[in-house]
Protein backbone atom coordinates (compact mmCIF):
# COMPACT_ATOMS: atom_id res chain seq x y z
CA UNK A 1 0.00 0.00 0.00
CA UNK A 2 1.20 3.46 -1.02
CA UNK A 3 0.13 6.23 0.96
CA UNK A 4 0.12 10.19 1.24
CA UNK A 5 0.53 11.05 4.39
CA UNK A 6 -1.50 14.82 3.68
CA UNK A 7 -4.22 12.48 2.46
CA UNK A 8 -4.77 9.92 4.47
CA UNK A 9 -7.82 7.25 4.55
CA UNK A 10 -10.53 8.51 6.94
CA UNK A 11 -9.91 5.79 9.97
CA UNK A 12 -10.38 5.79 13.60
CA UNK A 13 -7.87 8.06 15.18
CA UNK A 14 -7.13 9.08 18.94
CA UNK A 15 -4.88 11.24 20.96
CA UNK A 16 -1.75 10.14 22.81
CA UNK A 17 -1.45 11.38 26.10
CA UNK A 18 1.93 12.85 27.71
CA UNK A 19 3.68 10.91 30.11
CA UNK A 20 7.06 12.64 30.85
CA UNK A 21 8.70 16.14 29.46
CA UNK A 22 11.80 15.50 28.21
CA UNK A 23 14.14 17.61 26.12
CA UNK A 24 15.78 14.42 24.56
CA UNK A 25 17.10 15.24 21.17
CA UNK A 26 16.33 11.87 19.68
CA UNK A 27 14.38 9.55 21.79
CA UNK A 28 14.61 6.29 20.35
CA UNK A 29 14.15 2.44 20.96
CA UNK A 30 11.45 2.20 23.72
CA UNK A 31 11.55 -1.56 25.60
CA UNK A 32 8.99 -2.47 28.44
CA UNK A 33 11.19 -4.24 31.13
CA UNK A 34 8.21 -6.90 32.30
CA UNK A 35 10.09 -8.04 35.86
CA UNK A 36 10.44 -4.20 37.10
CA UNK A 37 7.32 -2.52 35.44
CA UNK A 38 9.71 0.24 33.34
CA UNK A 39 10.14 1.00 30.11
CA UNK A 40 13.71 1.75 29.16
CA UNK A 41 14.33 4.28 26.12
CA UNK A 42 17.37 5.60 24.58
CA UNK A 43 18.33 9.31 23.75
CA UNK A 44 21.03 8.73 20.91
CA UNK A 45 22.72 12.07 20.27
CA UNK A 46 23.50 12.33 24.16
CA UNK A 47 24.64 8.61 24.31
CA UNK A 48 21.64 8.28 27.62
CA UNK A 49 19.92 5.21 28.38
CA UNK A 50 16.91 6.18 30.41
CA UNK A 51 14.73 4.26 33.12
CA UNK A 52 10.92 5.50 32.95
CA UNK A 53 8.84 4.18 35.86
CA UNK A 54 4.96 4.80 35.16
CA UNK A 55 4.41 4.01 39.27
CA UNK A 56 6.22 7.05 40.13
CA UNK A 57 6.57 8.88 36.94
CA UNK A 58 10.34 8.59 37.91
CA UNK A 59 13.03 9.06 34.92
CA UNK A 60 16.16 8.00 35.93
CA UNK A 61 19.55 7.88 33.01
CA UNK A 62 22.53 6.40 32.37
CA UNK A 63 24.75 9.03 30.48
CA UNK A 64 27.62 6.65 28.14
CA UNK A 65 30.35 7.67 26.38
CA UNK A 66 29.08 7.24 23.06
CA UNK A 67 25.73 7.25 21.27
CA UNK A 68 23.54 4.55 22.06
CA UNK A 69 21.14 3.82 19.76
CA UNK A 70 18.98 0.68 20.88
CA UNK A 71 18.41 -1.88 23.39
CA UNK A 72 17.45 -5.29 24.36
CA UNK A 73 16.34 -7.34 27.03
CA UNK A 74 19.34 -9.79 28.04
CA UNK A 75 18.06 -13.30 29.34
CA UNK A 76 21.21 -13.00 31.17
CA UNK A 77 20.55 -9.72 33.08
CA UNK A 78 20.87 -6.26 31.70
CA UNK A 79 20.20 -5.04 28.19
CA UNK A 80 22.11 -5.84 24.73
CA UNK A 81 22.44 -2.35 23.25
CA UNK A 82 24.00 -0.79 19.86
CA UNK A 83 26.65 2.04 20.15
CA UNK A 84 27.91 3.99 17.66
CA UNK A 85 30.31 0.94 16.59
CA UNK A 86 29.62 -1.87 18.63
CA UNK A 87 27.58 -4.11 20.03
CA UNK A 88 27.38 -4.37 23.88
CA UNK A 89 26.16 -5.46 27.14
CA UNK A 90 25.00 -2.44 29.95
CA UNK A 91 24.53 -3.50 33.72
CA UNK A 92 21.49 -0.63 34.77
CA UNK A 93 22.71 -2.14 37.97
CA UNK A 94 26.16 -0.64 37.72
CA UNK A 95 26.21 1.31 34.73
CA UNK A 96 29.37 -1.07 33.01
CA UNK A 97 29.70 -1.47 29.93
CA UNK A 98 31.41 -4.39 27.63
CA UNK A 99 31.95 -3.83 24.00
CA UNK A 100 31.07 -6.76 22.56
CA UNK A 101 31.55 -6.87 18.20
CA UNK A 102 32.13 -3.89 15.95
CA UNK A 103 30.72 -3.11 12.58
CA UNK A 104 31.54 -1.11 9.76
CA UNK A 105 35.29 0.40 11.18
CA UNK A 106 36.40 1.17 7.28
CA UNK A 107 33.18 3.38 7.32
CA UNK A 108 33.97 6.11 9.78
CA UNK A 109 30.44 8.13 9.09
CA UNK A 110 28.47 5.26 9.45
CA UNK A 111 27.03 4.89 13.15
CA UNK A 112 24.21 1.79 14.01
CA UNK A 113 20.21 2.87 14.54
CA UNK A 114 17.73 0.95 15.25
CA UNK A 115 17.59 -2.63 16.54
CA UNK A 116 15.85 -5.06 17.98
CA UNK A 117 15.72 -8.76 19.14
CA UNK A 118 14.04 -11.38 17.20
CA UNK A 119 11.42 -13.72 18.39
CA UNK A 120 14.64 -16.33 19.32
CA UNK A 121 16.28 -13.74 21.32
CA UNK A 122 19.10 -12.91 18.19
CA UNK A 123 19.32 -9.11 17.96
CA UNK A 124 18.80 -7.21 14.70
CA UNK A 125 20.39 -3.75 14.56
CA UNK A 126 21.10 -1.40 11.73
CA UNK A 127 23.28 1.32 10.32
CA UNK A 128 22.92 5.01 8.67
CA UNK A 129 25.63 7.22 7.46
CA UNK A 130 25.70 10.46 9.60
CA UNK A 131 27.54 12.84 7.01
CA UNK A 132 25.73 11.95 3.97
CA UNK A 133 22.19 10.73 5.08
CA UNK A 134 20.43 8.45 2.98
CA UNK A 135 23.47 7.77 1.17
CA UNK A 136 22.69 3.71 0.25
CA UNK A 137 25.81 2.77 2.14
CA UNK A 138 24.41 1.33 5.56
CA UNK A 139 23.30 -1.97 6.12
CA UNK A 140 21.36 -4.51 8.51
CA UNK A 141 22.98 -7.29 11.16
CA UNK A 142 22.25 -9.74 12.83
CA UNK A 143 23.97 -10.60 16.33
CA UNK A 144 23.43 -13.91 17.68
CA UNK A 145 26.20 -14.60 20.17
CA UNK A 146 29.67 -12.55 20.76
CA UNK A 147 31.79 -13.36 17.64
CA UNK A 148 28.64 -13.93 15.55
CA UNK A 149 27.98 -11.11 13.12
CA UNK A 150 26.42 -11.14 9.79
CA UNK A 151 25.18 -8.59 7.46
CA UNK A 152 21.81 -9.34 6.33
CA UNK A 153 20.53 -6.57 4.08
CA UNK A 154 23.11 -4.40 2.07
CA UNK A 155 22.89 -0.82 0.20
CA UNK A 156 20.44 0.45 2.89
CA UNK A 157 19.69 4.11 3.09
CA UNK A 158 18.71 4.71 7.11
CA UNK A 159 18.04 1.16 9.04
CA UNK A 160 15.30 1.89 11.13
CA UNK A 161 12.35 -0.24 12.85
CA UNK A 162 12.42 -4.13 12.77
CA UNK A 163 9.61 -6.19 13.75
CA UNK A 164 8.19 -9.90 13.55
CA UNK A 165 4.58 -11.30 13.42
CA UNK A 166 3.35 -13.08 16.10
CA UNK A 167 4.30 -16.75 14.90
CA UNK A 168 8.02 -15.18 13.75
CA UNK A 169 7.33 -15.88 10.20
CA UNK A 170 7.73 -12.51 8.81
CA UNK A 171 9.88 -9.82 9.29
CA UNK A 172 9.36 -6.14 8.99
CA UNK A 173 12.04 -3.79 8.17
CA UNK A 174 12.06 0.24 7.30
CA UNK A 175 14.56 1.63 5.03
CA UNK A 176 13.40 5.52 6.13
CA UNK A 177 14.71 7.32 3.23
CA UNK A 178 13.37 4.78 0.44
CA UNK A 179 9.94 5.41 2.46
CA UNK A 180 9.41 1.89 2.59
CA UNK A 181 8.67 -0.70 5.18
CA UNK A 182 9.49 -3.96 3.64
CA UNK A 183 8.22 -7.16 4.36
CA UNK A 184 10.64 -10.29 4.64
CA UNK A 185 9.79 -14.22 5.02
CA UNK A 186 11.72 -15.36 7.85
CA UNK A 187 13.07 -19.04 8.51
CA UNK A 188 12.58 -19.29 12.27
CA UNK A 189 15.75 -21.78 13.30
CA UNK A 190 18.58 -20.49 11.05
CA UNK A 191 17.68 -16.49 11.25
CA UNK A 192 17.54 -15.74 7.04
CA UNK A 193 15.47 -13.89 5.28
CA UNK A 194 13.63 -14.43 1.71
CA UNK A 195 10.84 -13.13 -0.56
CA UNK A 196 11.32 -9.38 -0.05
CA UNK A 197 8.16 -7.50 -0.44
CA UNK A 198 6.68 -3.64 -0.09
CA UNK A 199 4.66 -3.82 2.97
CA UNK A 200 4.05 -0.05 2.47
CA UNK A 201 5.53 3.09 1.59
CA UNK A 202 5.16 6.77 2.12
CA UNK A 203 4.97 8.95 -1.31
CA UNK A 204 8.17 10.89 -0.84
CA UNK A 205 7.15 14.62 -1.80
CA UNK A 206 5.31 14.54 1.42
CA UNK A 207 8.22 13.88 3.26
CA UNK A 208 6.91 11.61 5.71
CA UNK A 209 10.01 9.07 6.99
CA UNK A 210 8.72 5.72 8.57
CA UNK A 211 10.87 5.05 11.50
CA UNK A 212 10.46 2.67 14.28
CA UNK A 213 7.66 -0.35 14.51
CA UNK A 214 6.51 -2.77 16.46
CA UNK A 215 3.82 -5.82 15.90
CA UNK A 216 0.89 -6.31 18.30
CA UNK A 217 -0.63 -9.64 19.47
CA UNK A 218 -3.04 -9.49 16.67
CA UNK A 219 -0.47 -8.87 14.01
CA UNK A 220 -1.04 -5.20 13.18
CA UNK A 221 2.20 -3.08 12.36
CA UNK A 222 2.75 -0.28 14.16
CA UNK A 223 4.70 2.67 12.78
CA UNK A 224 6.09 6.07 13.48
CA UNK A 225 5.45 8.57 10.49
CA UNK A 226 8.05 11.40 11.31
CA UNK A 227 7.23 14.42 10.17
CA UNK A 228 3.56 14.07 10.55
CA UNK A 229 2.65 13.54 14.72
CA UNK A 230 1.69 10.05 13.96
CA UNK A 231 1.62 6.48 14.73
CA UNK A 232 0.22 4.54 12.01
CA UNK A 233 -1.39 0.77 12.41
CA UNK A 234 -1.54 -1.19 9.32
CA UNK A 235 -3.42 -4.53 9.09
CA UNK A 236 -1.07 -7.86 8.34
CA UNK A 237 -1.78 -7.03 4.13
CA UNK A 238 -0.19 -3.68 4.61
CA UNK A 239 -4.10 -1.55 4.92
CA UNK A 240 -3.95 1.46 7.32
CA UNK A 241 -6.47 0.64 10.19
CA UNK A 242 -6.22 3.33 12.68
CA UNK A 243 -3.65 6.11 14.07
CA UNK A 244 -2.58 7.83 17.20
CA UNK A 245 -1.82 11.58 16.88
CA UNK A 246 0.23 13.33 19.49
CA UNK A 247 1.72 17.03 19.39
CA UNK A 248 5.51 16.83 18.68
CA UNK A 249 5.61 16.49 14.35
CA UNK A 250 8.88 13.62 15.30
CA UNK A 251 7.23 10.53 16.92
CA UNK A 252 10.15 8.16 16.43
CA UNK A 253 9.70 4.59 17.44
CA UNK A 254 6.72 2.86 20.02
CA UNK A 255 6.19 -0.14 22.31
CA UNK A 256 3.69 -1.77 24.30
CA UNK A 257 4.08 -2.15 28.39
CA UNK A 258 1.98 -1.86 31.29
CA UNK A 259 1.09 -5.11 33.12
CA UNK A 260 -0.92 -6.68 30.40
CA UNK A 261 1.09 -5.01 27.18
CA UNK A 262 -2.59 -2.36 26.29
CA UNK A 263 -0.45 0.89 26.85
CA UNK A 264 1.33 2.09 23.67
CA UNK A 265 4.02 4.09 24.82
CA UNK A 266 5.56 6.24 22.08
CA UNK A 267 9.41 7.86 21.85
CA UNK A 268 9.61 11.41 20.30
CA UNK A 269 12.62 13.52 19.00
CA UNK A 270 14.04 17.51 18.74
CA UNK A 271 16.35 16.51 15.86
CA UNK A 272 16.18 18.12 13.01
CA UNK A 273 13.80 20.83 14.14
CA UNK A 274 14.80 24.43 14.17
CA UNK A 275 14.75 26.96 17.08
CA UNK A 276 11.45 28.45 15.81
CA UNK A 277 9.89 24.58 15.75
CA UNK A 278 11.19 23.79 18.89
CA UNK A 279 9.56 27.08 19.89
CA UNK A 280 5.85 26.02 18.43
CA UNK A 281 6.52 22.17 20.06
CA UNK A 282 8.19 22.45 23.46
CA UNK A 283 7.08 19.10 24.02
CA UNK A 284 8.95 17.65 21.29
CA UNK A 285 11.51 14.90 23.02
CA UNK A 286 9.08 13.67 25.54
CA UNK A 287 7.44 10.54 26.40
CA UNK A 288 3.60 9.81 25.18
CA UNK A 289 1.03 7.07 26.06
CA UNK A 290 -2.34 6.04 24.49
CA UNK A 291 -4.45 2.66 25.41
CA UNK A 292 -5.65 1.70 21.77
CA UNK A 293 -7.63 -1.32 22.82
CA UNK A 294 -5.37 -3.59 21.38
CA UNK A 295 -2.92 -5.90 23.30
CA UNK A 296 1.15 -6.04 22.67
CA UNK A 297 3.30 -8.75 22.63
CA UNK A 298 6.40 -9.42 25.48
CA UNK A 299 9.94 -8.92 24.02
CA UNK A 300 11.81 -11.60 23.33
CA UNK A 301 15.59 -10.92 25.22
CA UNK A 302 18.98 -11.55 24.00
CA UNK A 303 20.11 -14.95 24.40
CA UNK A 304 23.86 -14.87 23.99
CA UNK A 305 25.38 -14.07 26.50
CA UNK A 306 25.51 -17.36 28.64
Amino acid sequence: MKIDPRHLPSVPSQDAELVLTHDSILGESPLWEENEQVLYWVDIDRGQIHRFDPATSLNTTHTLETKVSSIGRCASGGLIVSLRKNFAHFDPATGEVRMLDTVEGDQPENRFNDGKCDRQGRFWAGTMNEVHIGAPVAALYRFDRPGSVQQMIPEVTISNGTGWSPDGRTMYYTDTLRYTVFAYDFEIESGSISNKRVFFEAEPSAEGLPDGLTVDAQGFVWSALVNYGRMLRFDPKGKLERMVTFPPTRGTCCTFGGPDYRDLYITTARECLTPEQIAEQPLAGSLYRCVPGVQGLPETPFCGLF
